[in-house]
């Protein structure tokens, strides 16, 4: 489920299924796309700070659920959590420790500042499962992190550490994990005191330059996606993965 929760003018956002490590549905996608509309519409909140319930941030996907609802269109609750994220005007914030799996760090790409712990573990398995990257960040990643450092993370999928993270350049700070709330909140509540329209237009002047392009990328990532979620490659990953084997590409 999502929990929200708005107090000093910051909403926050918490994904709470820590008996699936936060593993994301249909209906909890609808919930933070829901939330984050009505964020940016409201005066009272001025910041949104994201994070996890307990010592995971999200393990990314619910795949059973994924699988049977597949986000093929623009209206899906996906997409328009993806959309709302890369289109929110106000500052957004993240507080991550534990697992950050695929849409878990893709998401991150769109904050604009985010807090780590020691103990977070990051990854963007898509290439492994047959896929590819969605949430922009096929464009947003190379942005951010530069090519060479991008294709590792997004072409062997494989995880990493807080440390490789705040290299790549969408970490802003690891922050030891007893104070990490505390220190991602007092960030919140920092922007909050500043002056709001001075805070979101100078937001849009960062964001205008690549913006337009982030969008065009997630149009194109999510065409490339639906074809490759009846991939023969797909199919035997995702079958492997719930038959708890390692995937065999030979044949392909």
């Amino acid at each position: 489920m999502i929990k929200t929760e708005t107090k000093d003018r910051v909403l926050r956002i918490e994904i709470a299924r820590p008996e699936k490590k936060n593993a994301l549905t249909q209906e909890m996608y609808a919930a933070m796309a829901d939330a984050l509309a009505h964020a940016d519409d409201d005066a009272n909140v001025r910041v949104v700070l994201i994070h996890g319930a307990r010592d995971c941030f999200t393990a990314g996907n619910d795949l059973k659920d994924f699988l049977n609802r597949p986000p093929h269109t623009e209206t899906s609750p996906t997409t328009r959590f993806l959309r709302g994220i890369a289109n929110f005007g106000k500052p957004l914030l993240a507080a991550v420790n534990g697992p950050a799996v695929g849409i878990g760090t893709t998401m991150l790409l769109h904050c604009d500042l985010v807090y780590a712990a020691p103990g977070a573990r990051f990854q963007m398995p898509f290439v492994p499962l047959g896929l590819v990257p969605e949430a922009g960040s096929s464009f947003l990643l190379p942005y951010i992190a530069g090519y060479q450092r991008a294709a590792e993370l997004l072409l062997l999928g494989q995880p990493f550490d807080a440390d490789k993270a705040y290299a790549a350049g969408f970490v802003t700070s690891i922050v030891p994990e007893k104070e990490l709330f505390e220190g991602a909140r007092a960030g919140a509540l920092a922007i909050a005191a500043l002056p709001p329209a001075a805070v979101r237009a100078t937001k849009a002047l960062m964001r205008s330059r690549f913006g337009p392009r982030v969008n065009e990328a997630m149009t194109e990532e999510g065409k490339v996606f639906s074809e490759r979620l009846t991939s023969p490659e797909a199919r035997e990953a995702m079958t492997a993965f719930f038959e708890k084997r390692k995937p065999d590409f030979s044949r392909f």
